[in-house]
């Protein structure tokens, strides 16, 4: 068994607890550090998830000859300062997503890892889960034939409170499509069919009346989009509509011969289609595709290949999102 590939996390807030728990299931293939600008908070998420080291600073970390590879998980705004710092000291980096506010950040980003020799992952676990998956081979099984329609809900009531970043645009990288719905977007674009760049458009509802107390974002977003294979589709992502059951939301693709319907979350698949009706359940014990995403890396740093969520892949997200919010400005 080759040894772990040695990793720091570079803050420890909620996704850092959301990566280490789907760590653990990945037994010895991952050996986790954890740095935080509290000496005492690096130590107690150690403590927590059985971790090898922890250091009250990010320079400490990116320092130790120990560490093959650094987790940016901390606000967007410190992604590219805290990405550049790692290249140059001879890490492999994931960067959690949205990794970049702009496009010019990414260009800036590739040109420091070729220089460095290193890989640079984006942190698109929604690329890696089960459901993704389960669909992609779907599609390519041409199970309903010519695609029509693509319709991707995500709903849900989930309010940040008033200290939150997410609600300082600035640090956040942009509103909560951005910061969040970017996963969705992506998820529209990795189905087989890709969506054709400048048929995209945004459509943003009006804000609440009277506003909504602590969360200040824009938190809903329409987003429609025309695929290369002809078919036309829409993202409708809000974090301010109660959704059935507290988070069951559903999607469809639609073909001429027939229909995939799914739980947005990846709960269960079902397709009707070309042969009898099948229903799918893509699997629970990944079911956010954390640990798929986790084997990715570690496999691209030690073949250094690169890996399927590299820069290149995460700028077409990122040129997709450009043009949603160039055309609300027109």
């Amino acid at each position: 068994m080759p040894d772990p590939l040695r990793i720091a996390f570079l803050g420890c807030g909620f996704i850092t607890r959301v990566h280490s728990r789907n760590l653990k299931r990945l037994g010895p293939m991952i050996a986790a550090s954890y740095a935080s600008r509290e000496a005492a908070k690096a130590e107690a998420f150690k403590r927590e998830f059985s971790g090898v080291s922890s250091y009250g600073d990010y320079a400490s970390a990116m320092a130790d000859p120990r560490i093959d590879a650094v987790v940016i998980a901390v606000p967007p705004a410190f992604h590219l300062d805290l990405t550049l710092q790692a290249l140059a000291a001879g890490k492999h980096v994931l960067v959690e997503k949205p990794a970049f506010p702009t496009m010019a950040d990414f260009h800036t980003a590739a040109a420091a890892r070729d220089k460095a020799g290193r890989v640079v992952i984006v942190g698109e676990n929604d690329h890696y889960k089960p459901l993704a998956v389960t669909l992609r081979k779907l599609l390519a099984r041409d199970t309903i034939g010519e695609m029509v329609f693509a319709q991707i809900t995500t709903v849900a009531l989930r309010l940040k409170r008033a200290g939150d970043w997410r609600n300082d645009e600035a640090m956040a990288g942009g509103d909560a499509f951005f910061e969040e719905g970017i996963h969705w977007l992506h998820l529209a674009d990795s189905l087989g069919p890709r969506i054709v760049p400048d048929s995209i458009r945004g459509f943003r509802p009006a804000a609440a009346r009277g506003g909504v107390a602590g969360d200040r974002r824009h938190k809903s977003m329409l987003v429609a989009f025309r695929y290369d294979n002809g078919a036309v589709g829409s993202v409708s992502y809000s974090r301010e509509i109660p959704s059935l059951f507290r988070g069951l939301r559903l999607s469809k693709l639609s073909g001429r011969d027939g229909v995939i319907t799914f739980e947005s979350n990846g709960l269960f698949v079902g397709a009707r289609g070309k042969g009898f009706p099948q229903t799918y359940h893509p699997g629970f014990r990944d079911i956010r595709g954390y640990q798929a995403m986790y084997r990715d890396f570690a496999d691209a740093v030690r073949r250094g290949r690169a890996p399927e969520m590299s820069l290149e892949r995460a700028m077409e997200d990122q040129r997709l999102m450009d043009r949603v919010y160039a055309t609300l400005e027109s």
